[in-house]
């Protein structure tokens, strides 16, 4: 099992499946891990399945700063969420070099075979294996394997060799992004707004011109600000390549007119947006996650999506790889994860759609969409929908109970050896059986699958179902419904372990 390219869906994907007990080899062009900022944190459902795995307080402690109140930017307006109790989206302030970092540890923790330093030349396939040329410091060699995934990003050398097609749009948008700090020469007001000697108020948030867009985020109790512009260029930029803070001043002043002194710069980026989507995640053997399969044009999005790719990659290619998998269940890869692409697409493309626009209608759309967010539910379904946390994946056969196919909730359960959560017993990264009504003919069902399905027996407030079948990425493959009668609910039962779990 190979992995190609050693970024966070790279490395979430080798140590799900060292959880699975498979183990990968990943190579890394890269002879080290690179330092060039990119994305500034991670948001949405990946942060709630890093619980579910043990993982999230040791990616809390590595945090950079607090974690923020939940107010995110959408296409040049702002999801507020900070009113609501429970909001569906969170972000934590962790720049991907440190991610990587407690990715590239968690991987020697588990024994990941990580190859830095190792390029991938040449990638072909047949019925029965991949065979991949490597340049590795020592010369080339040879590796053969029974499945490959890309993880090697935008410019995936791996979908080429595969043949799959990546269509969409490249939009002529240059963003840049920093985090610097301000000469008291520059104050910055209450309400956040800066006001610059020689120039005036830049107000917070966003301000438009005729030259494209720029974004200040202040507070009056910290030095650090962030600063954000999108300019139309037709220039290429090389990802490796870092920003300037001269770079970042240019920008500012070309948008705004204005000469703003930084310093300091705690972080400074670069990128583009696409809106590219493979046709199919997978070719025979091998398969695409992360940046490979799919671009996104708007931030915040992309470490979420492709490192939930990882985690419903990995126990599937376990299971094949195993023995145990039953008939279709690796295509099931493309079908879920090419759904939830789509869905993030939808909404990112319509960021483009409410941020590009520079005209009076552009603007009365904005604030139409910004006066709809002030309402509770809109506000809820518009998080969600960015958080990933909206998926149903679609669950085969007839009279699915309404949970089937979405991620389990964090239910607190009472059993004979204590209090417990779902989170909990998720840590192994194996299927669970839920058992919240004492159904002992459920379970005796499942224990013809006890040694590849972890079977518990609990209570819990507010019971969303009599049990709950578990898939390893904590989707819900199937659940009966209060009360169901044996009659319906141990058939299904079987034929859900039978048709994710193997007969």
């Amino acid at each position: 099992m190979v992995i190609v390219g050693a970024g966070p869906t790279g490395l979430m994907l080798a140590n799900e499946l060292r959880l699975a007990g498979v183990r990968p080899l990943v190579l890394e062009r890269q002879p080290s891990r690179r330092d060039t900022p990119k994305a500034g944190g991670l948001g949405g459902q990946i942060l709630q399945l890093l619980r579910y795995r043990g993982l999230l307080e040791r990616f809390e402690a590595a945090c950079t700063g607090p974690v923020p109140a939940p107010r995110f930017p959408f296409g040049g307006v702002h999801l507020d969420l900070t009113q609501l109790a429970d909001p569906p989206m969170h972000a934590l302030p962790l720049p991907q070099q440190q991610l990587e970092q407690l990715l590239d540890e968690r991987a020697a923790e588990l024994g990941v075979d990580l190859r830095r330093g190792h390029e991938v030349t040449a990638v072909s396939q047949d019925h029965a294996a991949v065979s991949v040329d490597v340049r590795g410091p020592d010369g080339p060699y040879r590796v053969s394997t029974r499945y490959l995934v890309g993880c090697d990003g935008a410019r995936s050398r791996v979908r080429d060799w595969a043949g799959i097609p990546f269509p969409g749009t490249t939009y002529p948008e240059v963003n840049r992004l920093a985090q610097v700090t301000l000469p008291e020469t520059v104050n910055v007001l209450d309400n956040g707004d800066l006001d610059v000697p020689g120039f005036g108020t830049i107000h917070a948030g966003f301000t438009r011109t005729g030259h494209g867009l720029l974004g200040v985020g202040s507070s009056p109790t910290s030095t650090v600000v962030s600063l954000y512009t999108v300019e139309d260029e037709t220039v290429e930029y090389d990802d490796d390549t870092p920003m300037t803070v001269t770079e970042l001043q240019d920008s500012v002043r070309r948008v705004l007119g204005v000469d703003l002194p930084v310093a300091d710069p705690i972080r400074l980026s670069r990128f583009t947006f696409k809106a590219r989507q493979a046709e199919r995640y997978r070719d025979g053997r091998i398969m695409l996650a992360g940046d490979a399969a799919h671009l996104f044009p708007a931030t915040g999005v992309a470490l979420n999506a492709g490192m939930l790719d990882a985690v419903n990659l990995a126990w599937k290619l376990a299971a094949d790889i195993h023995g145990w998998a039953p008939a279709g269940l690796l295509d099931t890869y493309h079908s879920e994860r090419h759904l939830a692409g789509a869905r993030t697409m939808l909404h990112t493309r319509a960021q483009v759609a409410l941020r590009r626009g520079h005209d009076p209608a552009a603007e009365a759309l904005r604030q139409v969409f910004q006066e709809l967010l002030t309402d509770e539910q809109p506000l809820r379904r518009m998080g969600a929908l960015v958080a990933g946390t909206d998926i149903r994946y679609p669950m085969s056969g007839p009279h699915h109970h309404s949970s089937a196919g979405t991620f389990t909730p964090d239910l607190t359960l009472h059993t004979n050896r204590g209090i417990t959560s779902v989170g909990e017993l998720m840590h192994p990264a194996r299927p669970v059986l839920l058992d919240l009504a004492d159904r002992p003919d459920l379970r005796q069902i499942a224990h013809v699958w006890h040694q590849r399905v972890d079977i518990h027996t609990g209570t819990t407030d507010q019971r969303p179902a009599d049990a709950l079948l578990i898939r390893p990425d904590a989707h819900i493959a199937w659940a009966a419904a209060i009360d169901e009668p044996a009659d319906t609910a141990a058939p299904a039962l079987q034929a859900a372990l039978t048709a994710w779990f193997g007969p």
